[in-house]
């Protein structure tokens, strides 16, 4: 079995991990979330994102060619997102433990992250992964027309076996 590397991300891959994180989120999330925020959910607004974020962002994939990436957020799993293609491979429990650890490593004891109502398959991947379901929360958007609240469900798991 391959071994799967996790890494921090190049300031020259911001293109291709925005064009991952746009991909994916629409395939995600398009179906299930209001149009409003599926429009705000630009490729350049995922290209800004990923600039401001990149000392937050860590990635597999040969350099020059990510094929997925998670971002943490103070003690939150802010951003997991893999190409269609790299699904099913180990690239998402790679990139989540590597995100446990950080967080861990910063101090935190629970970990959070903000799943879609409806993004079943991401669910239960979370649910593979040893997190769990602790109801609904408030999310809070960013838009081209300010913020939009949406309703998501909130997962949590205990980092304390990492530290």
């Amino acid at each position: 079995m391959t071994r799967i590397t996790v890494r921090d991300a190049e300031p020259d891959e911001i293109d291709q991990i925005a064009k991952v994180w746009f991909d994916s989120w629409r395939d995600a999330h398009e179906k299930i979330v209001p149009a409003q925020l599926t429009a705000a959910r630009t490729l350049e607004s995922m290209r800004d994102r990923v600039k401001a974020s990149l000392g937050d962002l860590r990635v597999v994939g040969e350099p020059g060619n990510p094929v997925g990436f998670a971002m943490v957020k103070d003690d939150e799993l802010y951003q997991l997102f893999v190409a269609s293609g790299a699904r099913g491979t180990g690239v998402a429990a790679a990139l989540i433990a590597d995100a446990e650890e950080r967080l861990a490593d910063y101090g935190f004891r629970t970990a959070w992250l903000a799943c879609a109502i409806g993004n079943d398959r991401a669910a239960r991947f979370y649910e593979k992964q040893g997190w769990r379901r602790v109801g609904n929360m408030p999310g809070r958007f960013q838009t081209g027309n300010g913020e939009m609240t949406l309703e998501v469900w909130r997962y949590e798991k205990d980092l304390t076996h990492l530290a």
